[in-house]
């Protein structure tokens, strides 16, 4: 997958800085971005699975364990497929953050921030390319473990399931960080009929309380939930 222009604003924003970047940020922001966009190699896997519904919480194809909470059950409500997803920029883009630390930390922060935003507009068109291959008539926005009460550590049965370190290199630790950092895992579910449509960005998320994005217009669902 080759990586187009990346938001400039969704990183200055990551940088703390309201609006559209300018003057000194936006120069470092360019310069940064030509060294992104040449390094870090964007990949994604993807599977289909079936959806059923327990007393114990939601069985999506033969991956183990349960997907449990309310959250994923109201996510999936109606559903009947789902798509299991992880995307990375790869390991280029921690080694391309580590190295600018050592002499430029703005330089280290500005790429930090615009990988930040890459992967997410890389998770984008993810679901542009499997949606345009697939019989999908509704989907739900993506889902990540560790969002309202799925349980994060359903990030590596999700790895598992999509051979992702042997695909794309990608792997999790014991305490649930994924490697390489700018990566994600997300959960699409599928229905034939439309979904109704449960809580999403701040509403649903667990940090809204102590989150300085939370409620506002550039909340940090914004992208990602209104797919």
């Amino acid at each position: 997958m080759e990586l187009g222009p990346i938001s400039k604003a969704e990183a200055a924003r990551y940088m703390g800085v309201k609006g559209e970047p300018a003057g000194a940020v936006a120069e470092l922001l360019d310069r940064a971005e030509q060294l992104v966009r040449k390094s870090v190699r964007p990949k994604y896997v993807y599977i289909m699975t079936d959806v059923e519904f327990t007393h114990g919480g939601v069985r999506l194809g033969g991956v183990v364990p349960l997907f449990t909470g309310k959250s994923i059950t109201n996510h999936l409500k109606g559903c009947t497929r789902a798509i299991l997803l992880a995307a990375t920029l790869s390991s280029e883009a921690d080694k391309l953050i580590r190295q600018a630390a050592v002499t430029d930390m703005a330089e280290s922060l500005a790429i930090d921030c615009l990988c930040s935003a890459a992967i997410e507009q890389v998770c984008n068109t993810a679901d542009e390319e499997i949606f345009s291959r697939i019989d999908a008539p509704y989907r739900t926005w993506r889902f990540s473990p560790g969002y309202g009460d799925l349980p994060i550590t359903l990030q590596r049965d999700i790895l598992i399931a999509l051979n992702a370190q042997r695909r794309i290199g990608l792997t999790v630790t014991e305490s649930m960080l994924m490697i390489p950092s700018k990566s994600v895992t997300a959960i699409i579910g599928i229905s034939d009929s439309p979904i109704e449509r449960g809580e999403s960005g701040c509403a649903a998320c667990t940090m809204r309380d102590r989150c300085a994005f939370a409620d506002t217009e550039n909340s940090c669902t914004t992208r990602t939930c209104e797919n």
